[in-house]
């Protein structure tokens, strides 16, 4: 395992317990990371120190996953995606990004916190999560989507199975 910097994670997700026990997880397991619950915040937070990777819901009220992950990857090219849902709308919105050029990863609710690692562990061995930082790039505003259903916290997550060594 290389000593080089702690790769730096944002876990987005409007449920409280999901975002605060992924990060828990993520933190558990060597990674440097933040939660949020609010996609706006995670923006705002990103101008200030850009993850290397963000985790995030897809289907969130005000900004999806989806477009935040648009928004995140426009100013930060090196960010790493990984998104989640439990909602099969949400490949609709996978859809349009991919139209747009955008090939996001997509992990289905529930997911066990070793499948979560897996994932992380193999988007760290592509071009490393701890690269370089650069300054963002300035990009226009995506429109807010609002959704009308709210996601129940489905994720399944347990603290106690899921201390596991990174690849």
């Amino acid at each position: 395992m290389s000593l080089g910097p702690v790769p730096r994670i944002f876990v987005v997700d409007d449920e409280h317990v999901i975002a605060a026990t992924l990060a828990t997880i993520l933190h558990m397991n060597g990674f440097s990371a933040r939660f949020f619950t609010d996609p706006v915040e995670a923006l705002a937070a990103a101008q200030l120190d850009a993850p290397d990777l963000l985790v995030s819901d897809v289907a969130m009220p005000g900004l999806s996953g989806v477009d935040l992950a648009i928004q995140i990857k426009a100013q930060y090219p090196e960010c790493k995606i990984l998104l989640f849902s439990g909602q099969a709308a949400t490949l609709d919105l996978l859809e349009d990004a991919r139209s747009q050029g955008h090939n996001f990863q997509l992990l289905q609710k529930p997911v066990h916190p070793s499948v979560m690692l897996s994932m992380i562990g193999e988007l760290a061995t592509d071009n490393s999560l701890a690269g370089p930082r650069t300054s963002p790039k300035p990009v226009a505003a995506l429109p807010v989507r609002r959704r009308n259903t709210p996601e129940h916290p489905s994720f399944f997550l347990n603290i106690a199975g899921a201390k596991l060594n990174r690849v």
